[in-house]
């Protein structure tokens, strides 16, 4: 009743920041239910929280609820020997479904590949490709998405940022190993998209804390922001995406006397890129008509495309600009996720793609599907609300500042290779497994291994990590026989280095 006896002012102030007390805090919420899965014939019988967990920084105060959702096996005994995974998408700002239907949990959602997935009833099977059957899960969605938010005096802004996004992420993995008596299981994480790009920094940050992850899985990575967009005066992007618009062409048979193998084919680009292509590039305005007309139809062959749109590109494409160009002659466009894709090109005069085809013919069917199993299977408190991307809410900005680039003396290229070479170098036992598609135009092959041959490592470092390639794109696992190749590599990877 003393409420009602303060100003009116003051009581304002008093409700808007009525989270700062402890007492008024939202309390974690989680839904506990029984899920099994069938994987080859065995069936898996698990424990799944699905829900928030709150977490304290490093003053023990309350900074956020962070949505996760979390299957362990069932056993008799608490087994903490069995391995622990968490997993998370990119962005930044997208929640983690993605991955936890198209693959890692013990359902998934089928859609058509690589053509549009009409409208619901959708499918929601057994997922037989799960890594369930030899390692427990965690799905974590970052602050913004899913179900996670500050609390306390925190704000949306203290996690939108590299630094940011890698402190929090590190705090939440810490208590959650404690709070579940997981600290001492065989860890692993896996990122998709930026979350590779996290993967980097967070694996070097659980390090520093003396976490040390026996293993880091890269779903379609990035490292090196550089190779990804395309600045004035930089030719390092448009040489990372070649070899992907070369094999965008073979797939879709543009390619004159097409080889038989796309990965010959892709070895004899690469061969081009880096004798013919790059010197080109780096002569600049030096460069001969003779020479760059020269240059210009082998790009063109390679691609599919017309010589003179190549040189009247100063050689030079950008991604969004193949999207439009590549089938512009069929009405078309093709994929940024996934290149085998085509959609509709409304605007044949366009100079740029207008939208994503992989995009619109599976995110429906994701989207719609998750929160039929959110909310139903997972009994997860329907009165809450899933963000599906920090996007969607207002104000979201990230910042793009991070600590490792500076602590090396520049910020003009935002790189998290820089960590995952610091981690590899300190802790020689650390192994990293990166999943590549090669339609993936969005996070293009070449410029990971571009990345990977500048970390300066070690040779017996190097060697701790493998690359495999997919005949898919950026969610390679909508594509079926790379699912099989996902389940096999990333459960012997698992095996291999939880001994």
């Amino acid at each position: 009743m003393r409420t009602l006896l303060l100003p009116f002012a003051l009581l304002i102030v008093c409700i808007g920041y009525s989270q700062t007390n402890n007492d008024t805090i939202p309390k974690a919420e989680v839904a506990t239910t029984m899920q099994s899965v069938n994987i080859d014939g065995k069936t898996i019988y698990l424990t799944a929280k699905a829900g928030t967990f709150q977490v304290r920084d490093e003053n023990n105060k309350p900074i956020a609820l962070m949505g996760h959702t979390y299957y362990s096996k069932d056993s008799k005994t608490r087994n903490n020997r069995r391995p622990i995974v968490f997993a998370f998408n990119g962005g930044p700002g997208s929640s983690s479904f993605w991955l936890h239907m198209g693959i890692l949990g013990p359902k998934r959602i089928v859609v058509n590949d690589p053509v549009s997935t009409p409208a619901a009833p959708y499918k929601l099977v057994n997922n037989n490709f799960s890594i369930l059957d030899v390692a427990d899960l965690v799905m974590i969605d970052p602050v913004g998405t899913g179900l996670s938010v500050p609390v306390g005096k925190a704000k949306f802004k203290d996690f939108w940022g590299v630094d940011q996004d890698i402190r929090s992420l590190s705090l939440f993995i810490t208590q959650f190993l404690i709070a579940s008596n997981r600290m001492n299981s065989p860890k692993y994480l896996l990122g998709e998209s930026y979350g590779t790009f996290r993967n980097a920094g967070l694996m070097n940050t659980l390090l520093s804390q003396g976490i040390a992850m026996n293993g880091v899985i890269m779903v379609s990575a990035v490292f090196d922001l550089r190779t990804l967009v395309f600045p004035p005066g930089d030719d390092m992007p448009y040489i990372s995406h070649f070899p992907t618009y070369a094999a965008t062409a073979w797939y879709h048979d543009k390619v004159t006397n097409k080889p038989e193998d796309v990965y010959s084919f892709l070895d004899e680009v690469r061969s081009f890129t880096e004798n013919e292509y790059v010197p080109a590039l780096f002569k600049g305005d030096q460069l001969s008509d003779a020479d760059k007309k020269a240059v210009a139809e082998k790009l063109a062959n390679y691609t599919g495309t017309d010589s003179e749109y190549w040189i009247k590109a100063d050689l030079r494409v950008t991604a969004s600009e193949f999207f439009a160009e590549f089938g512009r002659d069929e009405g078309e466009i093709v994929g940024r996720l996934d290149s085998r894709f085509t959609g509709i090109n409304q605007d044949l005069l366009s100079q740029d793609g207008s939208h994503d085809p992989q995009s619109a013919a599976i995110s429906p069917a994701y989207i719609t599907g998750f929160l039929d199993y959110f909310y139903g299977s997972l009994k997860v408190n329907k009165k809450t609300t899933y963000s599906i991307t920090a996007g969607r809410r207002e104000g979201f900005k990230w910042d793009w500042e991070h600590e490792g680039n500076i602590r090396w003396g520049t910020q003009a290229a935002i790189n998290s290779g820089i960590d995952m070479a610091e981690a590899l170098s300190r802790d020689p036992n650390m192994k990293v497994l990166i999943l590549n598609g090669i339609y993936d135009i969005a996070t293009v092959f070449y410029g990971v291994e571009y990345s990977i041959n500048h970390l300066g490592l070690k040779k017996e470092i190097k060697d701790n990590i493998s690359m495999e390639y997919y005949e898919a794109g950026h969610m390679m696992y909508t594509h079926q026989p790379s699912m099989v190749k996902f389940k096999k590599d990333v459960a012997g990877f698992i095996l291999e280095t939880s001994k």
